[in-house]
């Protein structure tokens, strides 16, 4: 399993990493309401690997049969060696090449408050919020901990699919 796990974990992370150095830089030419969505495709696309790789195992490994239980390992390693890569990758874009990302993100939450008509204690509040969150991100532990929130989730659904849709009968 360890070499499968290692293989395809290293595919996703790659590609999450690449797609994230690639688009990063143009958040705010796409905007960052479009950029949510380039960005949880991308993270979706890189988690491919898992099906993939769940489906190595069982096929190469296990002669074929697979446990949910076995499946939902596998799967879940190449998720957390993939999470690894994306917030890798986002702490040296964003420290080294978009550091003023957090700036940048919280001027248009505001803007975006101001243009649908929020009031000037809405506002205020995100503008607050803005604060703590350039404050968060300041912190690269708390930055990589709020990272990894993103990718995550999305692995353990389509690892949670692939070990049930790939779980074959009589598997040990």
């Amino acid at each position: 399993m360890k070499k499968i796990v290692l293989t395809f974990g290293l595919l996703s992370g790659v590609v999450s990493a690449a797609m994230m150095a690639a688009t990063m830089p143009f958040a705010e030419a796409i905007g960052f309401d479009r950029m949510l969505v380039v960005g949880y495709t991308s993270i979706v696309i890189s988690f491919l690997f898992v099906y993939f790789g769940v489906r190595s195992y069982r096929d190469n490994v296990l002669g074929g049969q697979i446990s949910f239980g076995k499946g939902f390992q596998a799967g879940i390693l190449i998720t957390l060696i993939s999470c690894f890569f994306y917030v890798s990758a986002w702490l040296v874009v964003y420290y080294n090449f978009i550091p003023d990302f957090a700036d940048k993100y919280a001027a248009y939450l505001v803007e975006d408050q101001r243009a649908n008509g929020a009031s000037q204690a809405e506002i205020d509040k995100v503008v607050e919020q803005g604060e703590q969150m350039k404050a968060m991100l300041a912190n690269p532990l708390i930055n990589a901990a709020v990272t990894f929130t993103e990718p995550f989730p999305v692995g353990l659904v389509i690892t949670l699919i692939s070990a049930g849709v790939l779980k074959k009968q009589g598997a040990v």
